[in-house]
């Protein structure tokens, strides 16, 4: 077991770690990918079932991870240490905090990546490099897409480079001075621009039908496997497996409630991904777009909006702007997991952790992702892109499998000591845990073999 041989830092308060843990949860989950699976996935029934999603299986889930982290106060892989009802806990259990760590590169392999993509966007909107002044085409942005994004990897190369270097300048300052600061100011930042685009298309003409589709299921399109389908987006919309929220809630004080804190996250995490939709489908269906363009909406079809849009220009800066906020605020803390755990093993210095980590990933992670799709396009993993690859096995293998290990970790591991822990209610508590021990190992299961 490794020990702490400095003082850990812990939050200034609640709503700082609230604040930090929705920008690790935001991200690109809500207003990229959530926004996109919506459109392709019936609108309405998508959106239902992603809130009984997050009661059935987020939350739960939030709560073990904030039970193993603030349990041992350590990094990731040490988090599964340590003694449980007086037995000596196998070091074997330790994999599964190289899983998150391993997951955790994965996905900033290609997240780095993404936000390159929209840096690189701003950039065009400014410089008039995509000129959406007057109405364009989706002939017109499907072109720039290609020809910015995937036959350009010099240019987005050196807009990643730009991305991982402001996250460089945060995370040197710490957790408290760096991460915890940044994230008082972007998450408020983040909030003022939603609540602008959302205003500015709810009442566009038109907007109407495009709320109908977002809020009003057809129950018809709700399937058992549509279901199972959206219970493995919330892994990823709440960062689960990846070893982020074990980290920073072994920031947390052992005053805090977790149930509280937990629910506030879950909660906060589907107003936001709403508020991002909100956003979206009335200007699509606004200006007659079709919602189901799948990855590519926010680049592809939106600028054709914003075009159709009086001052689109701007409020397509503004909002590609709310999505670099949102990429910062979930790169942040998912590069802290991997910080964290060389600071503590390797006892490096934490500047020299961070130099390690965000080299390693833009080398290793970023350069591939961003030429598997020009000059390594040939290069298929697993049937799949370099870029597409990353996202697979963190996302869809190495989380899920880490989220199962946690919950058995919780459920035959810790046991009452998971109960003290959380320190609720003796009725919320039992069922809680025996909801974590039984029930949610198998759904984690379904959810595993149907992403094969």
């Amino acid at each position: 077991m490794t020990t702490q041989t400095v003082e850990r830092q812990s939050w200034s308060n609640r709503l700082a770690y609230i604040l930090t843990v929705a920008g690790a949860t935001v991200g690109f989950g809500a207003t990229w990918r959530f926004p996109y699976l919506v459109g392709e996935n019936g609108g309405g029934a998508y959106v239902f079932l992603f809130c009984i999603a997050m009661i059935v299986i987020g939350i739960p889930m939030i709560l073990v991870e904030n039970v193993i982290g603030r349990r041992m106060r350590v990094n990731a892989i040490d988090a599964f240490s340590g003694t449980a009802n007086g037995k000596k806990i196998h070091s074997g259990w330790k994999i599964l905090g190289y899983m998150g760590l391993l997951g955790s590169f994965g996905i900033l392999a290609y997240y780095m990546v993404l936000g390159g993509w929209v840096l690189n966007y701003i950039g065009s909107f400014i410089s008039g490099g995509l000129d959406i002044s007057s109405p364009v085409t989706v002939e017109i942005t499907s072109a720039y897409f290609q020809q910015s994004i995937f036959n350009s990897p010099l240019n987005i190369i050196i807009y990643t480079g730009l991305f991982v270097a402001v996250n460089y300048f945060i995370l040197v300052k710490g957790i408290v001075d760096g991460i915890e600061r940044s994230v008082k100011y972007l998450m408020p930042l983040l909030f003022i621009f939603l609540i602008i685009m959302v205003v500015r298309n709810i009442t566009l003409p038109g907007a109407m039908e495009g709320i109908k589709f977002y809020l009003m299921p057809d129950f018809s399109k709700i399937t058992p496997k549509l279901f199972v389908f959206v219970l493995g987006q919330v892994f990823f919309a709440l960062s689960l497996g990846f070893g982020v929220l074990i980290t920073l809630s072994s920031y947390l004080d052992k005053k805090e409630n977790l149930v509280k804190t937990a629910t506030i996250t879950g909660v906060l995490n589907t107003v936001i991904a709403l508020l991002a939709g909100f956003m979206i489908f009335p200007s699509l269906f606004s200006f007659g777009i079709a919602p189901n363009s799948g990855p590519t909406l926010v680049f592809q079809s939106l600028p054709i909006v914003f075009s159709n849009m009086w001052g689109g220009t701007a409020f397509a800066i503004i909002f590609f702007s709310l999505l670099i906020v949102a990429a910062l605020t979930t790169s942040l803390t998912i590069c802290e997991v991997i910080i964290t755990a060389l600071q503590e093993k390797t006892k490096m210095s934490r500047k020299m952790a961070i130099l390690v980590t965000l080299v390693a990933i833009f080398v290793l992670g970023n350069i591939p992702s961003i030429l598997g799709d020009s000059e390594w396009k040939d290069v298929r993993i697993m049937g799949r892109s370099i870029f597409d690859a990353f996202d697979y096995i963190s996302g869809n293998i190495l989380f899920i499998l880490t989220a199962l290990g946690s919950a058995i970790f919780v459920g035959f591991v810790l046991k009452d000591e998971a109960k003290e822990e959380l320190n609720s209610h003796k009725g919320l508590t039992i069922i809680w845990f025996n909801y974590v021990k039984y029930v949610i190992p198998v759904i984690i299961l379904v959810i595993f073999y149907s992403s094969l």
